[in-house]
């Protein structure tokens, strides 16, 4: 039986800091909501949506290489709609699946994600951004990952600011067979199993880093509790 000792949960044998509002009392971040999403910290075990990245800014809620969204009012023009103009203001690269020409159906994938699935892109090296999430039970959990990556990468993830995972191998999903070169980048897949993680019941922040070669587009995580 799991039970807490001071500041620690004890988890078989295994001993993690427990999630209290002291962890996370100095982080100015706050859950993403706008007027389609009603916002919260997004619940766990579930589906964490990696445009949902919490609200604050560059240097609290996110770092970014340069501070114009490459998706949102630039590559998606700025015409008024909710999906191009998502996050418009912010530094995070943010897009959304597309199925005119066969961008994000097309032949050339593993995986057909929905259309209109927002998702992180434009990713370099350096870059992170803060999810808040709500775990549900203290345990480990498993991490699949819906990607795309025109070249292979590593990612990391920390909890509270404090290391969860060392780098994690992001495999490559280019397709030589695809005949349209930009399109790489819309290869999708999902990572299986990515890492096992232990999280304390409560609020964390769950901050993922690119760690090296970027070129990588992230859509969501879902994180499964382990029986």
């Amino acid at each position: 039986m799991d039970k807490q000792i001071g500041s620690f949960i004890l988890l078989g044998t295994l001993c993690l800091p427990a999630a209290t509002f002291g962890q996370t009392s100095q982080y100015q971040g706050k859950p993403f909501r706008d007027s389609v999403y009603q916002g919260g910290p997004q619940r766990l075990p579930g589906r964490v949506l990696c445009a949902y990245y919490d609200l604050g800014g560059e240097g609290i809620a996110y770092h970014d290489s340069d501070a114009k969204n490459n998706g949102s009012g630039g590559l998606n023009p700025a015409d008024g709609t909710y999906l191009n103009q998502f996050r418009m203001g912010e530094g995070v690269d943010t897009s959304y699946t597309k199925y005119h020409d066969q961008i994000d159906n097309n032949p050339y994938q593993q995986v057909h994600p929905p259309e209109g699935l927002l998702y992180v892109g434009w990713t370099v090296p350096g870059e992170w951004f803060n999810m808040t999430v709500d775990v549900e039970q203290t345990g480990i959990y498993t991490i699949d990952l819906l990607y795309t990556s025109n070249a292979g990468g590593e990612i990391a993830f920390d909890l509270n600011g404090n290391k969860l995972t060392g780098p994690l191998n992001i495999p490559s999903t280019y397709n030589a067979a695809d005949p349209i070169a930009w399109r790489q980048w819309h290869h999708w897949d999902v990572m299986k199993d990515l890492a096992e993680v232990a999280l304390p019941k409560g609020i964390n922040v769950l901050t993922l880093h690119v760690e090296k070669t970027g070129n990588m587009n992230f859509a969501y995580l879902d994180f499964k509790l382990k029986n």
